[in-house]
């Protein structure tokens, strides 16, 4: 190796004339980098610079602060139905996720038959004592769906009368179950969820599970023809067992202004324990979509269009149910 002139750091001491030999030393290998780098702090993935240490907590609590801040000064966006997409995203879609991910296990099949962008109506039967699947279905499409996709509901009057419910609805993106409402939310490229049963379906006996009550006067097919956009039928399996509903306080119920009040295994007799829904397992299957855009404008006037399209979609969620439940092992499982 040629020689190298060494120069003191100590500008006092005079220089030596003379040049003085450094002897190479051979640049650490693989081993020895490993043995000299520093000891990872507890937490931190092996190899994560140093810079990393801690940021996902760091954004985390920065991210949770400015919300609060957003909160508090009123910072935040809501369209005209009172929607909040961020509090939707941030609070209620992670309080309702462990029931439906721990919980229910929900199964979810063809989210590709819903479009990744425009309007479109999905179409889903109803049931389950308590409305527990409209929520487990927003949830499904949201986050299974490649666009994240937000689905509005369409609820009955009785949802907005509640105090706390009506709010809740409406931040997160539900309206009244109308066909003014519906169709300006289609027109505007939303996805937008209807439960043609009603009533009727969720408070129907246990003997009768899976067995689609009437869809109404097929009103939900009429927006979607003036709207132009696809009907994409839903079937929900699991949602039946969930309140095994073996009677009907009717008295009960008139007094208390309500469609049904139900009797199961364990309401009312075990009190608010009685409540607690049984842990089946879900399905959620979206089938292939009925297009409306090739009819003419007037064709939403046509009753016998529209009973034959309801009667379509009434009998392709009727079937996908029963191919369903012959194919599930078990309720629980």
């Amino acid at each position: 190796m040629a020689d190298a002139k060494v120069i003191p750091f100590d500008e006092d001491r005079p220089r030596r004339r003379t040049p003085r030999r450094v002897r190479a030393v051979p640049a650490p290998g693989p081993a020895e980098r490993e043995q000299l780098a520093p000891a990872p702090e507890a937490g931190q993935e092996p190899g994560a610079a140093p810079a990393e240490r801690g940021g996902g907590w760091d954004r985390r609590i920065a991210g949770g602060l400015a919300f609060l801040r957003r909160r508090v000064t009123g910072e935040y966006e809501v369209d005209d139905f009172g929607y909040d997409k961020e509090l939707t995203d941030q609070v209620l879609m992670s309080l309702m996720r462990p029931l439906y991910d721990k919980y229910f296990r929900v199964e979810v099949k063809g989210i590709e038959n819903i479009p990744a962008e425009g309007g479109a109506l999905i179409v889903a039967n109803h049931s389950g004592t308590l409305p527990l699947d409209g929520l487990m279905l927003q949830v499904a499409v949201h986050d299974h769906h490649p666009a994240e996709r937000h689905l509005r509901l369409l609820a009955a009057d009785l949802v907005f009368m509640l105090p706390v419910v009506n709010e809740l609805a409406r931040k997160a993106g539900h309206t009244l179950a109308c066909a003014e409402d519906a169709q300006r939310l289609l027109e505007a490229g939303e996805l937008v969820g209807v439960m043609p049963e009603g009533f009727k379906g969720i408070g129907k006996p246990f003997g009768d599970r899976y067995k689609l009550q009437r869809f109404g006067r097929g009103g939900f097919v009429s927006t979607a023809l003036r709207a132009g956009t696809p009907i994409v039928p839903c079937s929900i399996v699991g949602a039946e067992e969930i309140y095994p509903m073996v009677g009907n306080a009717k008295t009960l119920a008139r007094l208390l202004g309500i469609p049904y009040f139900p009797i199961t295994p364990t309401f009312p007799w075990l009190g608010p324990l009685g409540a607690v829904p049984l842990p089946t397992k879900w399905t959620i299957q979206f089938g292939e979509p009925i297009p409306t855009d090739g009819y003419a404008a007037e064709a939403a006037e046509d009753p016998m269009l529209m009973f034959n399209l309801t009667d379509q979609v009434r009998e392709q969620i009727q079937h996908t149910l029963y191919k369903l439940l012959v194919q599930r092992r078990s309720v629980f499982f």
